[in-house]
């Protein structure tokens, strides 16, 4: 058999996604929003209500972390400190961060690292070896997913918040782990981004009873939507004490870049000497780090943040019910509008929603889920009114008309 030219295939088959790059690039995927982050934002030369943007706490242009950014840039400038953390790129302040952001979630220690999704990859191939077995939910994201592809041990998914899945597959690790000697690790979401169902962790956290495993739980979402004092998915559920290694990151509620890993001070201390993404990378710099602990300082102080985020998710969510939209199972700021359609459709309709109703939201197709179906994703935040709401609310009971009278399909055929 002849020998292939790598590019071969790149040519031929662009991808699930890319064979629609033509069509979609620059308007449904890599967009341009211009303006300040709000509510509402600049796209395509017109004001649009934006539902997307994971800005929950409506801190991103909030003039006191605004301030904060400035003036760590202007004292520290956006390199400092140059070198991994391990090196040359440690400070006060990232310790102050790890040290804050542990007694937040209420564990001993945290770790912080640059990028969320970097960052879970490299904890889990930190933190087990081949003769441990990863028993993870399916629909975990992405950086998770990618996680476990590095594991050389064996791994189980179990189905989407099932738990008798979950403990079908936990004796099938446990007689793996008795064979190779090794241990279990379980991984659920605190938050599932698309369907913005809450993890089950108190029912995961009773099978340990049964069961000898360890928790990790990625908990970007509710980091700071969720429970009494914001810490998240297991202050909201009462488990918080028995995730092992609790996970979430500052690209939501905290309108930054960075995360971090908490867990007791053995573990914490073993992520830092072996995680590979952070021993090798350039230390967050200062400007990322003084502009974290301001954020976090308007989390434990400012309650009415989150309280003015439910004041709209609340609005919204019933607001869609009542109109008998289907937005699935959701127990979290995360609001999915489940539709039925084929991509060509997706994308008249989106185009639609934009340009006669000026709404944006996330458009989510196959392969993120099954075929013939359409997601619209929506991010309430603290910055949206109810009057966003409710206009929004009337543009998508218009598109879902036309939906289901068949206008994007005919749209669709013309547009392809």
């Amino acid at each position: 058999m002849l020998m292939k030219d790598l590019f071969e295939r790149i040519k031929r088959d662009k991808g699930p996604l890319g064979k629609w790059a033509k069509l979609a690039e620059g308007y449904y995927v890599f967009p341009k929003l211009e303006g300040p982050i709000s509510n509402r934002m600049g796209f395509n030369g017109k004001e649009v209500i934006s539902w997307s943007i994971n800005d929950y706490l409506g801190l991103a242009s909030h003039p006191d972390v605004m301030k904060a950014d400035a003036e760590a840039a202007t004292e520290y400038g956006m390199a400092y400190p140059m070198g991994a953390r391990m090196m040359s790129g440690h400070t006060v302040f990232h310790e102050q961060l790890e040290q804050e952001c542990a007694a937040f979630v209420n564990k001993e220690s945290a770790y912080l690292v640059n990028f969320g999704y970097q960052g879970m990859v490299s904890a889990i191939d930190a933190l087990v070896t081949k003769h441990d077995v990863i028993v993870y939910d399916v629909d975990s994201h992405a950086c998770i997913i990618d996680g476990v592809r590095l594991h050389h041990g064996k791994r189980f998914t179990f189905m989407h918040n099932n738990i008798e899945s979950l403990e079908k597959n936990l004796e099938r690790a446990t007689k793996v782990a008795e064979t190779t000697g090794g241990g279990i690790l379980v991984i659920s979401e605190g938050v599932f981004g698309m369907r913005g169902e809450q993890g089950k962790l108190k029912e995961i956290v009773a099978l340990k009873e049964k069961y000898n495993f360890r928790l990790l739980v990625d908990d970007a979402h509710g980091f700071g939507t969720l429970g009494e004092t914001g810490a998240g998915a297991g202050e909201e559920q009462g488990v918080q004490d028995d995730i092992d290694v609790y996970f979430a990151t500052f690209a939501k509620s905290m309108a930054g870049i960075g995360a971090f890993f908490a867990a007791d001070d053995e573990v914490i201390q073993y992520l830092k000497y072996n995680m590979r993404s952070q021993m090798f990378a350039k230390s967050l710099p200062m400007a990322m780090v003084k502009g974290a602990l301001k954020r976090l300082d308007m989390l434990r102080t400012m309650p009415e943040l989150k309280a003015k985020l439910w004041e709209n998710v609340n609005a919204l969510q019933s607001g869609l019910r009542k109109n008998n939209f289907n937005i699935g199972n959701t127990n979290t700021c995360v609001t999915p509008i489940f539709l039925e359609g084929d991509v060509p459709e997706a994308m008249a309709m989106v185009h639609d929603l934009r340009e006669s109703y000026g709404i944006f939201c996330s458009i989510v197709i196959y392969p993120v889920i099954p075929k013939g179906m359409i997601l619209l994703r929506l991010i309430p935040t603290a910055m949206h009114t109810l009057d966003d709401v409710n206009e929004s609310i009337a543009a998508f009971s218009a598109i879902r008309d036309k939906l289901e009278k068949g206008i994007y399909k005919r749209i669709a055929a013309t547009m392809m």
